[in-house]
């Protein structure tokens, strides 16, 4: 059985609700992402912190990236996997979701992500290609 802990790229990183998009924004360029988990004060997951969602949620409406917070920008309910669940879950969560990351947790502590980029070196052609109709024929309907 393939797990989520097998297809996750490993070494994800938490931004602290607290911390600003300006740091976000320096963070993932240092890690070479476009993504990162909000954690709140105790390391548990409340929000996912895009590239876009800083572009569009902060900048592009005026706001100052130095002075808005990760947490003000979590929206919704954190979605997530356990390492050890099965990559028919995976799937299953981001289809039924509609999202493209998705963080790994282990012992109630985040171990990794995984993103378009690791289904696609991990998965079946007919699994990616489910996955993607599901996500993106949804998505481009309600645009």
């Amino acid at each position: 059985m393939t797990t989520a802990g097998d297809i996750m790229h490993r070494g994800a990183q938490w931004i602290p609700a607290h911390e600003t998009l300006d740091r976000a924004a320096q963070l993932m360029r240092e890690l070479g992402v476009g993504a990162l988990p909000i954690s709140d004060a105790n390391e548990r997951l409340c929000g996912i912190l895009t590239d876009r969602d800083i572009v569009i949620g902060c900048v592009a409406v005026g706001h100052d990236p130095a002075k808005v917070t990760a947490g003000e920008m979590a929206q919704g309910t954190p979605r997530w996997i356990d390492a050890s669940a099965d990559v028919g879950d995976v799937l299953h969560e981001m289809q039924e979701h509609r999202i493209r990351r998705l963080p790994v947790i282990e012992n109630k502590r985040l171990v990794g992500m995984i993103s378009e980029a690791d289904l696609a070196r991990h998965l079946t052609d007919e699994q990616i290609a489910g996955w993607a109709e599901s996500v993106y024929a949804h998505s481009s309907t309600t645009h």
